[in-house]
C-alpha cells in the first residue's frame, strides 16, 4: 500500500501534469463548443476511463517485471526521476512560447455520446505517449520496503498510484467541458496566466523528482 506522502505526490504531479492546456483538454473544449456541453461531457469521460485502463494494464505489467527482474526497481527509479524532471522543464520552456498562442477549437463530426465516451477511451488506449509516461511515470513511487518477492506489494502500488493520475486530470477536463469557449475565451485573454501555470506545474514536477532522492520533504 503506498504511503500517505506518496500519494499526495502523485496527486500533485497528476495535478501539474493538467495545469497546462494539452490535446486532451483542447479535444474536450472542441467537443463542448463544436457539438454540446454534454458532447464535451462525454469526451471527458472517455478520455478518463481510457487513462484507468491503461494505467491498470502498465501497472500489472510493470509488477509482472519488476517482481521478477528486482533490480529493474531502481533503474526504473532514476530514470522515471529524470523524466519527471524533462517534462518540468519542458513545461517551463513551452510555457512563455505557447501562452501567446490562440486556443482554438478544432471542427468535429457530430457523433452520438455513447460513441464519444469510446473513442475517448481509444484515443487512449492507442496514444504511445501515454503508455510511455505511465511506464516512466510510476516505477520511482514504489516503496521499497517489502519490495524483494513481494508481488502483490508492488501490484497494489502500482495500480493505486497508475489510477490516480487520470483521476487527477478528469477534474480539469470536466470543468474545460462544462464551461467551454468562457474558459478558452479568458486563458485567450490572459497569457500571464497561461504561463504561470506553466511554471508552477514544471516548478511541481521537477520538486517532486528531486524530493524521491533527496528528501527534501
Amino acid at each position: 500500500m503506498p504511503t500517505i506522502e506518496t500519494i499526495i505526490a502523485v496527486t500533485l504531479a497528476g495535478l501539474a501534469l493538467s495545469a497546462t492546456p494539452g490535446p486532451s483538454m483542447l479535444y474536450v473544449l472542441s467537443r463542448s463548443v463544436g457539438q454540446s456541453r454534454a458532447a464535451g461531457l462525454a469526451s471527458a469521460l472517455g478520455l478518463g476511463l481510457g487513462g484507468a485502463l491503461l494505467a491498470v494494464a502498465t501497472a500489472l505489467g510493470l509488477a509482472a517485471v519488476l517482481t521478477r527482474y528486482d533490480w529493474l526497481l531502481m533503474s526504473l527509479k532514476y530514470l522515471g526521476s529524470a523524466y519527471l524532471i524533462y517534462l518540468g522543464i519542458n513545461m517551463i520552456r513551452e510555457a512563455r512560447a505557447s501562452a501567446r498562442v490562440q486556443l482554438k477549437v478544432q471542427e468535429l463530426e457530430e457523433a452520438s455520446i455513447s460513441h464519444i465516451v469510446r473513442q475517448g477511451v481509444v484515443v487512449e488506449l492507442l496514444n504511445p505517449k501515454t503508455i510511455l509516461f505511465f511506464a516512466l511515470f510510476l516505477p520511482p513511487f514504489v516503496s521499497d520496503a517489502g519490495f524483494s518477492g513481494a508481488a502483490s506489494s508492488v501490484q497494489i502500488q502500482l495500480l493505486i498510484l497508475g489510477v490516480i493520475v487520470p483521476l487527477t486530470a478528469l477534474p480539469a477536463d470536466l470543468i474545460v467541458a462544462y464551461l467551454g469557449w468562457t474558459m478558452a475565451k479568458q486563458l485567450n485573454r490572459s497569457p500571464k496566466t497561461r504561463e504561470a501555470l506553466g511554471w508552477i506545474g514544471g516548478l511541481t514536477l521537477i520538486c517532486i523528482a528531486l524530493n524521491l532522492h533527496l528528501n527534501l520533504l
